[in-house]
């Protein structure tokens, strides 16, 4: 099997594709993550996709954050070339922003832990998502929210709280509110910073870890799924290319 590089940009040091690194590689997709405080190159020849993670900014918070605006020029050159892309929490909306739409903080309700998605029915027609079912849990982690698509953007999937959790744009740049690399037992991990936030948003700790847990094998197998079908996609446009 030829191994194909994609670019993955993490927002922290600790940033990791956690399971999706492994199961990407082992369809032979190379995406080790960077920093983008490290640097991030001007342009994606010589890879065959982009994978951006989540992160705390909203997807315009260049001061704190100051690799953002490279980080949406590469996704601006995702979209431009047709290079898979794949957009994870603040990496989805990245993707939004740079296409036109709009992304609020605390608008909407929170989403902590093992939450929920349906699909619509576009999902059924697209080369990504169609592998998933009707309704499947996935983990989510924000209080920031996609509330208006770009124009031409294709909705996917949404949830009780959220009305975007994953959509479309142009033929292969997906973005997710969803965080398909997270799993029951990283959620168990949290520290306490992070299950201080949790239960400020009104959320019970043990029940986060207790419905993720009861969510693991189904949730487990169909990320997997959801992750070998994007490396396909990846590995079909670059023998294309």
């Amino acid at each position: 099997m030829r191994e194909v590089r994609a670019l993955a940009i993490g927002h922290s040091k600790t940033a990791s594709l956690r399971r999706l690194g492994h199961w990407f590689e082992q369809a032979g997709l190379d995406c080790a993550v960077v920093f983008g405080g490290d640097g991030l190159p001007e342009r994606l020849d010589g890879y065959a996709a982009l994978i951006v993670l989540g992160g705390a900014p909203l997807p315009n918070e260049d001061d704190r954050f100051p690799w953002l605006p490279q980080t949406r020029a590469l996704t601006a050159q995702a979209l431009e070339r047709g290079i898979p892309m794949l957009g994870i929490c603040l990496g989805g909306q990245l993707l939004a922003y740079t296409g036109g739409g709009r992304v609020e903080h605390r608008i909407l309700r929170p989403e902590h832990g093992m939450t929920d998605i349906t699909l619509t029915p576009q999902a059924n027609e697209d080369s990504l998502f169609a592998v998933l079912p009707h309704r499947f849990p996935m983990a989510e982690n924000h209080v920031d929210h996609i509330t208006e698509l770009p124009e031409d953007a294709v909705l996917l999937a949404r949830s009780e709280r959220s009305p975007v959790q994953g959509f479309r744009l142009g033929e292969c740049a997906w973005g997710l509110q969803f965080h398909p690399e997270v799993s029951a037992g990283n959620i168990a991990a949290w520290g306490e910073d992070d299950r201080r936030d949790v239960e400020a948003d009104g959320f019970v700790w043990d029940d986060v870890v207790r419905h993720a847990h009861e969510a693991n094998t189904e949730n487990e197998k169909l990320a997997q799924r959801f992750a070998d079908r994007f490396a396909a996609i990846c590995m079909q446009q670059a023998a294309v290319h």
